[in-house]
């Protein structure tokens, strides 16, 4: 640990680990808005924020748990298919706010390819809010649809139905079939895009 008379003690965020000062900095002399992507263990919750000196204004944000609430979605709230319509749902928002551009902000999460983060990211520009994005790291059509989760499923509840019921018992318990998620990600998707009437 740094020590001595000049030694200048981190911000509290920093210290916590929670916040990268450089990479906000950067961001903000940008000018442009930022597409904020965070995820918890159950969660994904995307906002578009735009820094002022009071602080950040929220333009538009959605949560996953809307898309349970809202939208009929049965499938997990964490995932990476919800990962992509919490993105498409908050940049839904923004683009009816006037927002047509903004910068990535995935905080301190590291930035694997195909992962949650870029699902999202990727539902932005699908949807005409322009987040710049490297093609590498974008999931693939068929992960975001959970096509390898009804695979997963699929072949789960073949070799092993007690272990099927037991892993997804909140699922059955709701009716929903998880060998069926491409299908049910179409229907969600569908009900995002015509609520906000935005063309695909």
């Amino acid at each position: 640990m740094g020590h001595g008379p000049r030694y200048k003690v981190p911000r509290r965020r920093r210290r916590e680990g929670k916040t990268n000062y450089y990479k906000r900095y950067k961001m903000i002399l940008s000018g442009h808005p930022r597409f904020i992507v965070r995820k918890t263990l159950k969660y994904i919750i995307v906002q578009v924020a735009r820094a002022t000196p009071r602080g950040d204004e929220i333009i538009a944000a959605a949560h996953s748990r809307e898309l349970v609430k809202k939208y009929g979605w049965k499938a997990g709230t964490g995932n990476l298919p919800a990962a992509y319509l919490t993105g498409l749902l908050a940049a839904a928002r923004a683009l009816k706010k006037g927002v047509t551009y903004a910068v990535p902000d995935i905080g301190l999460h590291e930035p694997r390819p195909g992962a949650k983060v870029f699902a999202a990211i990727k539902a932005a520009n699908d949807i005409g809010l322009k987040v710049p994005v490297g093609e590498k790291v974008i999931p693939s059509e068929e992960r975001i649809r959970g096509e390898h989760i009804a695979s997963w499923a699929k072949m789960l509840q073949e070799a092993s139905p007690e272990l099927f019921e037991k892993m997804f018992s909140q699922y059955i318990s709701r009716g929903f079939d998880r060998t069926q998620l491409p299908a049910h990600f179409n229907e969600v998707y569908e009900r995002i895009i015509n609520e906000y009437k935005v063309e695909k």
